[in-house]
């Protein structure tokens, strides 16, 4: 019976005496991240006492290994000596292979007051059942500790549920890998994409190239603040390291015990200046180059010569024998073209191969890097650019760009994994709180990560097979250390483990379990960012009103709000739904628990003017990742954030336009329009080349009353005044004129430039 309501079965049941005769109150708990495909409760629980022994039955040595490390677990929790049988003798949880079972992640569960059995067709099925027990385990008080009975019958969705980590932009030592290795295994992930090579780094030891590590896996500085700060400073502090090929056999070793592939990627043909930096003949125009200090994608890339294809060669047959995965990662991803325009031999080449562009050419780079990967037994993956020029015969795509790559490569018969940038890169901020710590930019809240659904909709049936599953990245430009990491990571990795393995999600109940798996994360070292109890708001507008619409994920505290500015308190308005503002007003709100405040203070600051909760159309709609806030974000008389352009007030428009029609209600006489742009040129926002500004009484005939050139400001948030006519109007027709073309040689250059925009507001 698939189980989608729950969590806490109300049986209090009074079965037990501790040693001071106080009786032992048992709660049932399903709190089990990924949940499973089927679950059906029942009475009663397991308890863990002086006779509770554990059988791994047969002979199987894999199966017998993981069932001694739970008995050592549960010996660690409970105090109680728990010994181990083997062979074919039974015990009151015991472990089986069978072969029954078709999933070979699949396992089953059956747990009662008298006996535990797990049963699965592989050791890694086992594995998984044991997950699920760890999560079941519960405290009653004191020494005793019980599983809750039930019916399981599980396996995961999909086969490949991954995360990334980019170790390159930030090193992180051995124990923070294994660490992170640990958490995979306990939420059933089967795969760590080790993303090992940078422009700011070289972290494997390559024997045949020492100086890969000697020079390429140091840098002199690092870029101080975000990349959109200008202008760019660095801390001049030597930073960097590696790790030694007995320790990445050592982490491969650790991830295979806990049923986890490992898969390296070595970047190529881009993101190479660390291996320029220490092999520069491996470069088109000869160096010098050093590692860089900066984030962002470096023009400088592999040049295809013989010299290059035979350094290559050499790394991976050092790499293959260091990682057994089936898959080797050789990224393709933002390759600049810019050196291999100017290359005399990349010219040279093309023509005597036939290519008739760059993009030919880096699609010839990685036939030749897969050709040889196939015949040492491997096949590649690549991020979806690889598509460019003609797809490589056997790869594997990581569409990250969108879901368009994934689309195209499963329909060419291609194996994908979808990590699309909207749902699964979690550098992105994931709160908009004003006390979120440093971030690449975007916006990726947990419960966006939960929504994610692999399988495009444009797929059908059979090339919905090719959709293998679904990863998250951690790219560490802005994550120097271990706390970071984890803030960054947890809880949005729960989400993502539940979309890979669980066919039906409810997030209402996810949210529910999540709130005792904290804790759960805590006693493990994680230390988890909690904004359960953050109180997030919903902005929409209309009829003359600006609707605020407050919410917390976690729905056992109560909010308690004020609209003078005022700190609430228990004593202040219990809110009781959406408010409806009409004019200048500061809301401030706070989440209470228990009579205690929880979670993070919220605040926001409506400013009114002409315009505010009136209508608006947009002749170009803004990219679906930047406008969760609607068009009414641009006049709901709310500011966005000063220093990410990722909230819902900001909308992001790509290569287009942004023209808005504002109906006003009612005429009204006009003085001046201001505006707020969002500018990050390392990031391909730029800002406006023009505005125009038209009235009309009707929405029919259109008057100019203002207008500007190319906005200028050297902040991350530009904001600009136009004076406009005075004229009285109904409706103006706003047009912002998007910058174009990227100038090449800058970060994208060649690419449609984004425009941002928050609010538009009217006086």
């Amino acid at each position: 019976m698939r189980r989608l309501t729950f969590l806490l079965l109300p049986l209090m049941v009074a079965l037990l005496f501790t040693c001071s005769n106080e009786p032992v109150e048992f709660t049932n708990n399903y709190n089990i991240i990924p949940f499973p495909q089927s679950l059906q409760e029942l009475e009663g629980q397991f308890v863990l006492n002086d006779n509770t022994t554990l059988a791994a039955l047969g002979a199987d040595e894999g199966v017998q290994r993981i069932v001694s490390d739970f008995a050592e677990e549960l010996r660690s929790k409970s105090d109680l000596e728990l010994p181990v049988s083997t062979g074919v003798l039974t015990a009151p949880i015991s472990f089986g292979l069978d072969p029954s079972i078709e999933n070979p992640e699949g396992y089953t569960l059956q747990i009662t007051a008298d006996e535990i059995q797990a049963r699965a067709s592989t050791a890694k099925g086992l594995f998984y059942a044991i997950q699920t027990l760890r999560q079941l385990l519960s405290n009653a008080g004191g020494d005793v500790w019980y599983f809750s009975a039930a019916t399981i019958a599980d396996a995961p969705r999909f086969p490949y549920r991954g995360m990334h980590l980019d170790v390159a932009r930030h090193f992180h030592p051995v124990e923070t890998v294994k660490a992170m290795i640990d958490q995979l295994a306990y939420h059933k992930m089967n795969t760590f994409h080790w993303h090992l090579t940078e422009d700011q780094g070289w972290r494997i030891e390559i024997k045949a190239f020492p100086k890969l590590t000697e020079v390429g896996a140091y840098r002199d500085g690092t870029l101080i603040g975000h990349y959109n700060d200008q202008p760019h400073q660095f801390d001049g502090k030597r930073y960097g390291g590696f790790y030694t090929q007995d320790q990445i056999r050592e982490v491969v070793q650790y991830a295979a015990d806990r049923h986890i592939e490992i898969i390296p990627e070595i970047e190529l043909p881009g993101h190479a200046q660390a291996a320029l930096a220490a092999y520069p003949e491996l470069g088109c125009d000869g160096g010098p180059y050093e590692v860089w200090q900066k984030w962002g994608v470096s023009d400088n890339v592999f040049c295809p010569t013989e010299t290059t294809f035979e350094f290559l060669e050499k790394v991976f047959d050092e790499v293959v024998e260091l990682f057994p995965s089936k898959y080797i990662h050789i990224g393709g991803d933002e390759c600049p073209k810019t050196k291999w325009k100017e290359s005399a031999f990349c010219q040279q080449l093309m023509q005597e191969e036939g290519l008739k562009d760059e993009y030919e050419l880096q699609s010839y780079f990685i036939r030749r890097v897969e050709s040889y990967l196939n015949s040492k037994g491997k096949q590649i993956i690549g991020w979806d650019e690889i598509l460019e020029g003609g797809i490589a015969p056997n790869a594997t795509i990581m569409s990250w760009r969108g879901i368009e790559g994934g689309i195209e490569a499963a329909k060419a018969g291609h194996d994908v994994i979808m990590t699309p940038t909207s749902h699964c890169y979690l550098d992105y901020y994931q709160s908009d709180h004003p006390d979120e710590p440093l971030a690449i930019g975007g916006f990726l809240p947990l419960e966006k990560v939960y929504g994610y659904e692999p399988i495009p909709a444009e797929l059908s049936e059979e090339e919905a097979k090719y959709v293998l599953g679904t990863q998250v990245n951690l790219w560490t430009e802005y994550i120097p250390t271990r706390e970071k990491l984890d803030y960054m990571l947890f809880p949005r990795l729960c989400a993502s483990a539940e979309v890979g393995w669980t066919e039906e999600r409810d997030f209402s109940g996810f949210v529910q379990r999540l709130i005792p798996h904290m804790t759960r994360l805590e006693e493990m070292g994680i230390q988890p960012a909690n904004h359960l109890y953050d109180i997030k708001s919903s902005i929409s507008g209309g009829s003359g009103i600006v609707q605020v619409d407050l919410q917390a994920l976690a729905k056992d505290a109560t909010i308690h709000y004020t609209a003078d500015g005022t700190v609430p308190t228990t004593a202040s308005d219990v809110y009781p739904g959406p408010l409806n503002v009409t004019n200048t007003a500061t809301i401030q709100a706070q989440c209470f628990l228990d009579g205690e405040a929880v979670g993070r203070p919220w605040q926001q600051q409506v400013n009114w003017h002409l315009a505010a909760g009136g209508g608006i159309n947009l002749v170009e709609e803004p990219h679906p990742k930047y406008s969760s806030g609607g068009r009414t974000a641009l006049i709901n008389g709310i500011n966005g954030s000063d220093d990410r352009y990722g909230d819902a007030e900001w909308l992001g428009f790509d290569g287009k336009d942004c023209v808005a029609i504002i109906n006003m209600g009612t005429a009204k006489t006009l003085s001046q329009a201001r505006f707020r742009f969002f500018k990050g040129e390392g990031q391909w926002i730029y800002l406006p080349k023009s505005i125009k500004i038209s009235a009309s009484p009707n929405g029919r005939m259109w008057v100019d009353v203002g207008q500007m050139g190319a906005v200028q400001g050297d902040t991350k948030v530009v904001s600009t005044a136009v004076s406009l006519q005075s004229v009285s109007a109904k409706f103006l027709k706003v047009e912002i004129e998007n910058y174009g073309i990227i100038p090449e040689g800058e970060q994208g250059g060649g690419n449609p430039a984004w425009l941002f925009v928050d609010e538009i507001s009217i006086y």
